[in-house]
């Protein structure tokens, strides 16, 4: 775990657990040692900090390219803090720029590591389950690794639409078994993004919606 992750699991970690009192099942299903990749449905930004706090492995997490290249003091500070916590930087263009983002990943799976993909793309407008786009399931494949459904709950009633201010709620996540990948086809990456899809749902018990996400303005 690079240092710096270490540090903030340990600081902010034990300030978001105070604050927002935490469930957390099936811990046991995260591979020890080898590489997977986390994935979550996803209600709020605050997704991200409570995976990362009460999953006691690294985990890679995405960050917009521009934080690896800003100019100036802060820019530099920025870039210090991103590779210091071991994130994956990502292009914002689309098409190729996106795929280079997970072809970067595949080195850190394939030597053991962890990392997250929010399967339905975006978060959720509303707190239903959208249908899941097929990149995680095809990463897991390219690199080999299995995918560890994972729900969360509670994340968007911590700060929901027009409040400023966030508020303490309680907060769970849940780690299902993982699942093995294997895609020949854009049939099998259909059907185990699918099952994944309905992992993830049996751990959380949202309504599901077979649609993707639309994405925010």
């Amino acid at each position: 775990m690079p240092p710096l992750y270490a540090g903030a699991h340990r600081t902010i970690g034990a300030l978001l657990r105070t604050l927002w009192p935490t469930t957390v099942t099936g811990l046991e299903n995260i591979p020890a040692d080898t590489g997977a990749i986390l994935c979550s449905n996803h209600h709020a930004i605050a997704d991200q900090l409570f995976l990362g706090v009460n999953t006691p492995r690294h985990i890679a997490f995405w960050a917009k390219a521009e934080y690896f290249r800003a100019p100036g003091v802060r820019g530099n500070l920025t870039r210090r803090v991103v590779t210091g916590m071991g994130a994956i930087p990502v292009e914002r263009a689309g098409g190729r720029a996106v795929l280079a983002a997970f072809d970067a990943a595949i080195p850190i799976l394939r030597a053991g590591g962890l990392v997250a993909v929010f399967p339905e793309g975006t978060r959720s407008p509303d707190g239903r389950l959208y249908r899941g786009r097929t990149g995680a399931v095809r990463l897991a494949a390219q690199a080999g690794v299995p995918v560890v459904p994972v729900g969360i709950r509670g994340t968007d009633q911590v700060r929901p639409a027009g409040r400023r201010l966030p508020r303490r709620h309680p907060i769970s996540l849940s780690f299902g078994p993982p699942i093995p990948v294997e895609v020949n086809s854009a049939l099998d990456a259909r059907r185990l993004t699918d099952d994944l899809i309905a992992a993830i749902q049996s751990l959380t018990a949202q309504e599901y919606v077979p649609a993707y996400a639309p994405r925010p303005a």
